[in-house]
């Protein structure tokens, strides 16, 4: 198993964009060998002292932390199936890139230490 995670900040005026946004790139990255992937509206989210979610996106008024993470079978099929989402026009669609500042998020890729 492979996983994929990020964290970025979406400003509450374009939740409902983004919820549409959300629904086509999950089954998108489905498409393309995902097994499960999710993107998740701040609920809870606490501010730091030294670091937290807000922090690493430097969250301004007005918006909302989103989480999402895509668990893929292994990184060979997460590799090919990530290039062919990214290059695939509707994730590069003008109106979706203006949800959220891209240059705010953090993101990595993960080995399992452990699963249900």
């Amino acid at each position: 198993m492979y996983v994929d995670g990020c964290v970025f900040a979406v400003p509450n005026a374009n939740r409902e964009a983004f919820s549409r946004f959300s629904e086509m790139a999950c089954a998108l990255f489905r498409e393309h060998g995902a097994l499960e992937a999710y993107d998740c509206w701040g609920d809870q989210v606490p501010d730091g002292k030294l670091t937290s979610f807000p922090m690493a996106v430097k969250l301004e008024p007005g918006e909302t932390v989103v989480f999402s993470w895509m668990k893929w079978p292994d990184k060979a099929t997460r590799d090919a199936g990530m290039e062919a989402a990214c290059a695939d026009p509707r994730l590069n669609n003008e109106e979706f890139k203006s949800l959220f500042d891209g240059k705010r998020m953090i993101f990595g890729s993960f080995v399992p230490l452990a699963t249900d």
